[in-house]
């Protein structure tokens, strides 16, 4: 019995397209800073003069969250497509990696990196020195790397083989069939719990403070130390993030939108 035709690769976003998500998302932020500026420095004391210091630890938050995510998603890519190696060789460094990362919590994690990794690095002859926020980038990349991979791997594994032998019969390599015909259609299944993951890296970058990163945890902590007053500063750490979460949950949500549109 012949094996059924590989079905046409599931159209993505345009460039364009995703210009114009990536900008939307861009400007929402900026507003959103600004709004929460604004607000903050209407707030009564202690908030109000110390707005700046909570709209500077929200950012650094933000740009923590963007870059570890960027990164993460490469790292769970890579290690997804590993996972589904035929090759136990490339299979098992992948399998390591995430046993170790999910099977030990992130604020360790974060704290292995900051204080742990420049020395074992340095036993080798590699001289890095990683600040508070390169240590957060690493750890927090690492760790949804790990979870993103899983999301990867069963997003590939979801995708009937017979696709794959298929595409092979017609002449296509192992390489052609994945970036072709399986990634497109895996695309659709894995956004949804990669959107997940990236919002709950926003929330566990909150972790970072425990290598005194002056992100919006930290910030607040900061201003309850030197105010006593630990239930206004603890609302409004809790207000902006919800308020980060809540914009960055709406553009994802969209385009999860725009994925299953052109999906169809």
């Amino acid at each position: 019995m012949s094996a059924p035709a590989p079905k046409s690769p599931a159209p993505t976003l345009g460039g364009w397209s995703l210009a114009a998500w990536l900008l939307g998302a861009g400007v929402a932020f900026y507003l959103l800073f600004l709004l929460i500026t604004v607000v903050l420095r209407l707030i009564p004391e202690p908030i109000g003069s110390r707005a700046d210091l909570f709209v500077q630890g929200a950012r650094t938050t933000l740009y923590l969250t963007v870059i570890s995510g960027v990164i993460g998603l490469a790292v769970g890519l890579l290690s997804g497509l590993m996972r589904t190696s035929a090759s136990g060789w490339v299979r098992a460094p992948a399998g390591v990696f995430i046993w170790l990362v999910r099977g030990t919590p992130l604020l360790v994690q974060i704290l292995f990196v900051y204080n742990a990794l420049p020395p074992l690095l340095q036993l080798i002859g590699i001289n890095i020195q990683l600040n508070e926020f390169w240590s957060a980038v690493v750890a927090l990349s690492l760790n949804v790397g790990a979870y993103n991979a899983e999301v990867i791997r069963a997003g590939i594994q979801a995708i009937p083989r017979g696709q794959g032998e298929a595409s092979r019969s017609l002449g296509l390599s192992g390489a052609q069939t994945m970036t072709s015909i399986v990634l497109p259609q895996a695309l659709r299944v894995v956004v949804p719990p990669l959107v997940n993951n990236l919002v709950a890296l926003l929330k566990d970058s909150s972790l970072a403070s425990a290598i005194a990163l002056v992100e919006l945890t930290l910030a607040g902590q900061r201003v309850s130390s030197e105010t006593f007053q630990p239930i206004p500063v603890l609302t409004t750490i809790a207000g902006v993030y919800l308020a980060l979460t809540t914009v960055l949950t709406l553009f994802t949500d969209q385009l999860e939108r725009r994925i299953k549109i052109a999906g169809r």
